[in-house]
């Protein structure tokens, strides 16, 4: 800091604190203002959520070399459906059609706060628009139940994250011949969270529009770099970001509070493919526990969770619903209410004249 330093003589520099042990005392104003820079700079990192520690939980991780999953009843982990090990990967489905697989945990986790980094590569023969339909990260209360949700069940107790990859919405509307408005079009692959209580339903037509908390665009499929997807849980708080670029950087997808999820689910990841297909591989799920410092008022207020829910759900809900009207639109409105309000003002002004005639021909 050149405010706290400065060079003697010989051109040696000379801190702040070496000044004031050779007994070149600053101002006491001075002094405590420096102080007091620290100590507030000290509590900024302290609250900041990257000086949070984490401790990566092998029993909830799964990695090479899969030892025993699929085969061994001692593995953390358990496979079903088509999925099968390699020496690579945990291929969830194949490049073929109607398939479907899963990787599950066996242990429910019971960490208040965590995150999972998930490395995993789409890839297969189809063209753009020509695969699907894409893999799901789980933390629910269910597990190794086969659906039509990604390879999972509808109606799921807890969090999935989709890695979408066909637009089924798109097509739909694609096929009555009508358009999607820029401001709700959908450019995919996509991915988007969403939480359930074990009673809302995934609406596949509207690839989960309706009860999506929130998304991003990530170009995914055969790529020749790793991709990865990272999810945050901590203070109530959703997270999720993408390194897909190839460049090392997370890339922000979405951040929601008020996300209250229980302890003891499960983790997983499944895949499903219909008419169109992809290979969907599961290099690695690493579970970090994340210390988080506490008051001890935050720990009276916090209640158990035992259902999963999200505040103010209907607030995004509305968000997302809202269509977004384009410029032909907004430039009809405009026109339209302009000419109703002249409309109004001359009938106004005819109805005041023939008025103002009757009051005169009253006095006659």
């Amino acid at each position: 800091m050149a405010a706290a330093s400065s060079r003697d003589h010989n051109g040696e520099p000379r801190s702040l604190f070496s000044l004031m042990s050779r007994g070149k005392m600053l101002p006491w104003k001075l002094y405590w203002t420096f102080a007091f820079i620290l100590f507030t700079t000290s509590r900024c990192f302290a609250d900041d959520d990257h000086g949070m520690e984490e401790f990566l939980k092998r029993e909830y991780s799964l990695s090479k070399p899969y030892q025993g999953v699929g085969s061994s009843g001692s593995s953390h982990w358990e496979l079903m459906g088509d999925s099968m090990v390699t020496t690579e990967q945990v291929r969830l489905t194949p490049d073929m059609q109607s398939r479907q697989g899963a990787v599950w945990s066996r242990l429910p986790c019971h960490l208040e706060d965590w995150e999972m980094q998930v490395h995993f590569k789409i890839h297969g023969q189809g063209k753009k628009n020509l695969n699907g339909d894409g893999l799901a990260i789980w933390y629910t209360k269910e597990r190794m139940q086969k659906g039509p949700v990604f390879g999972n069940m509808d109606n799921f107790t807890g969090l999935g994250v989709f890695v979408d990859t066909y637009p089924n919405e798109e097509k739909h509307i694609e096929a009555q011949k009508k358009r999607y408005t820029p401001r709700t079009q959908r450019i995919f692959p996509y991915i988007l969270a969403m939480v359930g209580n074990g009673s809302i339903s995934y609406d596949h037509e509207r690839d989960g529009r309706p009860t999506e908390l929130g998304g991003c665009n990530a170009m995914v499929r055969n790529l020749k770099h790793d991709t990865f997807l990272f999810i945050r849980y901590v203070r109530r708080r959703l997270t999720v970001m993408i390194d897909i670029d190839g460049q090392h950087e997370w890339r922000d997808c979405l951040d929601i509070p008020g996300v209250r999820l229980p302890q003891g689910y499960y983790f997983g990841a499944t895949a499903i493919t219909g008419d169109l297909s992809d290979n969907h591989d599961i290099i690695s799920l690493k579970l970090y526990q994340l210390t988080v410092l506490r008051s001890q008022k935050e720990k009276e207020q916090e209640d158990e969770i035992t259902i999963p829910s999200v505040d103010n759900m209907d607030l995004l809900r509305m968000g997302q619903n809202e269509e977004g009207m384009s410029g032909i639109a907004i430039f009809f409105t405009v026109l339209f209410t302009m000419l109703g309000s002249i409309f109004l003002i001359v009938i106004g002004l005819v109805v005041y004249s023939h008025w103002i005639e009757s009051r005169r021909k009253r006095f006659y």
